[in-house]
């Protein structure tokens, strides 16, 4: 080929199809000096020796300019460069800072707020490890009083000291060993990982030399420059375009399937005056959270608590109603109105029909649920009430046994669901709406599942033998469950995951796992909780929903299971169950 033709050099990338391998796209964070935005070869380098496409990013701290930007990497890396301006920590400067950068401060530190909450991989280079704790609720030292020289005056590509790995950490993972070799120059370091961070290297002088992700997530930072040391640095980008590339599969999963969370708290939180417009800090679950988690929809339930005996309703209910009924109606008006105010981007969906038909516009959705059959008011007619309304299932009971049905924190009122209960199961059959036993007796549950003629669910519901709590579901009760078509969902509530210790991401895929290998795959999926709640590291709010599909993906699930796992075994239940009102009405 002649290296001058262009023809050339164009009939040989036409030669082929297709005409390149799908890359993982990594955001560069820019350097800015006299003017121009600039990056030194290395980092570009490495990115594509480690198999990614590297995008320069400007500083520029316009939003629509960020958000864009976002919507187009699969990876962020955060490069070297000058110290930040110490007035973003609130703090004065002191005697030892270097020349500021204030071009870059405010965009990196808000592409990398932004990055963290779309659960995009980062990897962060000396003034990237720093951006990391500076954006991430972190603490960096304007000047560091060491007892080693940290800025090295040798070939840049050269290893001048050594830092200690910790053994259960990422950069152990990589490289198999307790210490290795860096280059160093710097003056300024991590004083404070954070919460969301843990220090896992040391300087022999103990000056922190990275961190890394304690919420399960691909986020790293390290203080040297591993952009200079060839193979041994090479491992590090490798591990971000690694990531990067799940990261993608990901997306476009999440572009091609449904994702339905079948059970929120959310409007508990009505009275405070959410902003589900806004990302609003007192709630799981906003439009915001549910864009950058992926989410396409989720079912919100009005909940009513169950009076203690010799108490009312209109006692303890959060707004002033004449009753159960009024309480329920008055959230659905609420959620009616942030529909409205939101119509662009969010509708109401009632069947599985229109949650597709809301994806494929490019709108989210909220379903409506009851959780406590109390808001039933001892009458059936209010159950085609609540049907009109658009309810899809109604959780026949809570902490507390009811006039339906006992609850597994209740008294054994009824040893199971009452003649009344019956009726009410009946009629939800007729009515179109699924029968909820999460919350339920044991007895409660296999009664119901016997009256019923239609499959029953658990909206979210975790195992027994993994956390043996009155809430969770025995092994005889998962088999019981799927042999009639129904569905359980596993639930991010900590007390119901673990009794003991702090609950994560890992231990819900532990409680998924097992539920399938009880019941099957077409029998499980996810209802997070969330303000109920719900909510564990890795998986804390509708943001980080996305984590649980790369969990699918890391233990090999199919496409296929995947789209059942994220909702498609609940809406295989919903219209099975709603298709008897259709054909009464028909």
């Amino acid at each position: 080929m002649n290296e001058f033709s262009l023809e050339a050099h164009l009939e040989n990338i036409y030669a082929t199809f297709p005409e390149a391998h799908q890359r993982p796209v990594i955001g560069i964070t820019a350097n800015y000096t006299d003017g121009d935005a600039t990056l030194r070869d290395r980092y570009y380098k490495q990115v594509v020796a480690a198999g990614g496409i590297p995008m320069l990013i400007p500083p520029i701290a316009d939003q629509e300019v960020i958000i864009n930007t976002l919507e187009h990497i699969d990876g962020l890396l955060l490069t070297g460069g000058g110290d930040y301006n110490p007035l973003w920590a609130g703090e004065e400067p002191q005697r030892g800072l270097h020349a500021i950068n204030a071009e870059r401060d405010l965009p990196e530190l808000l592409i990398t707020r932004l990055a963290y909450n779309r659960q995009i991989p980062m990897l962060g280079i000396c003034r990237g490890i720093q951006t990391l704790a500076m954006a991430l609720g972190g603490a960096v030292i304007q000047d560091i009083d060491a007892r080693l020289k940290h800025s090295q005056d040798a070939d840049r590509s050269l290893p001048t000291h050594r830092v200690r790995l910790a053994a259960d950490s990422t950069l152990y993972n990589i490289y198999g060993e307790e210490e290795i070799y860096v280059n160093s120059f710097h003056h300024q370091a991590v004083g404070e990982a954070g919460n969301r961070f843990r220090v896992t290297a040391l300087s022999e002088d103990g000056i922190v030399e990275a961190i890394e992700s304690t919420e399960y997530k691909p986020i790293l930072g390290v203080q040297w420059h591993p952009e200079w040391l060839k193979e041994e640095g090479l491992k590090l980008f490798q591990w971000l375009v690694g990531h990067a590339g799940e990261f993608a599969r990901a997306k476009a999963l999440h572009a091609r399937i449904l994702t339905l969370d079948t059970h929120c708290d959310t409007p508990m939180f009505f009275p405070q005056g959410i902003r589900f417009a806004a990302r609003d800090p007192r709630i799981l679950v906003d439009l915001h959270k549910m864009t950058e988690g992926r989410q396409d929809a989720v079912t919100m339930v009005a909940y009513l608590e169950q009076p203690k005996e010799g108490k009312s309703f209109r006692e303890i209910a959060p707004f002033e109603v004449e009753g159960p009924r009024a309480y329920a109606d008055l959230i659905f008006d609420k959620i009616e109105t942030i529909l409205q105010e939101n119509a662009p981007y969010i509708a109401q969906a009632r069947t599985p029909e229109e949650l597709y038909a809301h994806k494929k516009a490019g709108k989210k959705s909220i379903m409506l649920g009851i959780e406590n059959g109390l808001a039933i008011e001892d009458h059936l007619d209010n159950i085609r009430h609540f049907a009109e309304r658009g309810i899809v299932y109604i959780t026949l009971c809570h902490n507390g046994d009811n006039a339906i049905c006992d609850s597994a924190r209740g008294s054994h009122t009824h040893d199971g669901v009452s003649e009344f209960g019956e009726q009410v199961i009946r009629e939800m059959n007729r009515q179109g709406v699924m029968v909820d036993l999460s919350h339920g007796a044991e007895q409660s549950f296999y009664d119901a599942l016997e009256i019923s003629t239609m499959p029953i669910v658990c909206s979210h519901s975790n195992c027994k033998a993994l956390c043996d709590v009155p809430r969770n579901l025995t092994d005889n009760q998962l088999r019981a469950l799927a042999r009639k078509g129904g569905v359980a969902h596993v639930t991010l509530y900590h007390g119901f995951l673990r009794k003991e210790g702090e609950a994560s991401i890992l231990d819900a895929m532990q409680h998924l796992e097992h539920a399938i290998q009880v019941m099957g795959i077409d029998y499980v999926g996810l209802g997070t909780d969330f303000d109920g709640d719900g909510g564990v590291r890795g998986l804390a709010d509708s943001s980080e929903l996305i984590n649980f599909t790369l969990q699918l993906l890391r233990r090999k699930f199919s496409e296929e299971d995947i789209a059942k796992i994220w909702g498609g075994n609940w809406l295989r239940v919903m219209r099975q169950v709603q298709s008897v009102k259709q054909n009464i009405q028909k």
